[in-house]
């Protein structure tokens, strides 16, 4: 409770502060878009961007294409390479890594999402020049030994194999089986079991390598740094990885033609429930006013469903940020039926009624506040630079988004409710007796 309540403190002193002086949003973005270097080293796109006094320096490899550079036979392959790939490499091998990182306080990390994967770094700026060595070397020289394969490969299995353990698990499972169904995000970056029991180091060490071209890389770099040193350093680490040929393909939309209602039958206490809809990307003209209208969902679908009448501890509305992007209301209930019937007359109100500017403001003031907070940290900046650079049009656009939040109308928020909020998706964990098909395809 003490952390929640400095968060908020921090958040409210935050918020007051910003908004104690005029809010010159183009400029801001004009100042922010001035501390970041762009250039290319050997066809890799390369951000810098300078925070003087930070005592960190965060850096980020990511590698385009996501799920899109794996198939049915492979799936889960680029995320067990990365995995493996931070156990050790040819100049630090693991219990040299181990140690090195240790003494430093230095962390690498690697991981796969559906859009892109990455190596991670978060330094002490006294100890960077050293952890960028072994972060240049973990990237570009892992060993694969065996033995840091299999370790890996028993983590992956146990989370693969314990999907379904809870009921949380089981509808997210239903969820992705639903949705993605025919789609390139069928082909999840966690994998299956069967794939990741198969796969030899030298399927991964083929595929690192693969993947290990200049034209599929974007390194991004966030804190109190040089570039023009860096660019010189970066030059000496990647002039010498081939460049490629690597052209990434367009996204197919997900389909949301007509409502469906699965329902996976489970003896559980409560039913949970997940009825998704399709939405913007951030790249998007409509994001923004989506955004917004999906928090104004949240909070109504809270207030009835919760706070009002008890059904269930946490409804949910969700917009997630993927490239082919979705949006969810969710919630878990002894009476799924009233639950989403409410959820889904919060949804037609968005429709037919027109949201006052008193309430938009007071979105935009909670914008305003999570914003910043969300990016205090440099690697959240590296994360956010990469976002927006891989999937959302450019960096620059990252720089637009309080701006854009600020301008959002309320008959935009009407007409994204409109244009997405329709044919919703469900599925159910739970009593198949206890689900209205009649309320769930109303949408």
């Amino acid at each position: 409770m003490k952390l929640q309540n400095r968060i908020s403190t921090l958040g409210l002193l935050l918020l007051l502060c910003l908004t104690s002086v005029p809010f010159a949003s183009g400029q801001a973005a004009a100042t922010q878009a001035s501390l970041i270097s762009e250039f290319d080293v050997n066809g890799m796109k390369v951000l810098i961007k300078r925070r003087s006094g930070t005592p960190t320096v965060a850096a980020g490899l990511f590698i385009r294409g996501g799920v899109r550079n794996t198939t049915a036979e492979n799936a889960g392959i680029e995320n067990f390479a990365l995995s493996a790939a931070v156990e050790g490499s040819k100049s630090f091998p693991k219990q040299k890594l181990r140690k090195e990182t240790s003494r430093a306080g230095t962390m690498i990390s690697a991981g796969a999402s559906y859009d892109f994967s990455a190596f991670s770094l978060i330094s002490t700026k006294p100890n960077f020049d050293d952890a960028w060595q072994i972060f240049v070397d973990v990237a570009l020289n892992p060993t694969f030994a065996p033995a840091d394969v299999e370790r890996v490969r028993e983590n992956m299995l146990t989370a693969l194999r314990s999907e379904a353990d809870t009921p949380e698990g089981s509808l997210e499972l239903a969820y992705k089986k639903t949705v993605y169904s025919g789609h390139p995000y069928a082909n999840g970056p966690e994998g299956t079991a069967a794939n990741v029991a198969r796969i030899k180091p030298s399927d991964l060490a083929a595929y690192h390598k693969n993947l290990m071209q200049t034209s599929r890389l974007l390194l991004v770099v966030v804190g109190d740094v040089e570039p023009a040193v860096l660019q010189k350093r970066i030059a000496t680490s990647f002039g010498g990885v081939p460049r490629g040929t690597y052209k990434e393909s367009p996204l197919p939309v997900i389909p949301f033609t007509k409502p469906s209602v699965d329902v996976t039958s489970k003896s559980v206490q409560t039913d949970y429930v997940k009825g998704t809809f399709a939405a913007p990307s951030i790249r998007d003209e409509d994001y923004h006013a989506m955004r917004a209208a999906m928090t104004i969902l949240q909070t109504k679908v809270f207030q009835e469903v919760r706070v009002k009448r008890n059904l269930s501890y946490a409804p949910d509305a969700t917009l997630d940020e993927r490239s082919a992007n979705t949006a969810s209301i969710s919630v878990s209930s002894v009476n799924p039926n009233e639950s989403v019937s409410l959820m889904l007359d919060e949804i037609k109100k968005l429709k037919q009624e027109t949201i006052n500017e008193e309430e938009i403001g007071h979105m935009a003031g909670f914008f305003l506040t999570t914003h910043y907070l969300k990016l205090e940290t440099n690697a959240a900046q590296v994360a956010d630079l990469a976002q927006y650079e891989l999937i959302g049009g450019g960096w620059r656009k990252s720089l637009e988004f309080l701006d854009r939040i600020r301008r959002v109308k309320p008959s935009e928020i009407q007409a994204v409710a409109n244009k997405y909020m329709k044919n919703l998706r469900f599925v159910v964990v739970g009593n198949p007796s206890s689900i209205s098909n009649s309320i769930f395809l109303q949408s």
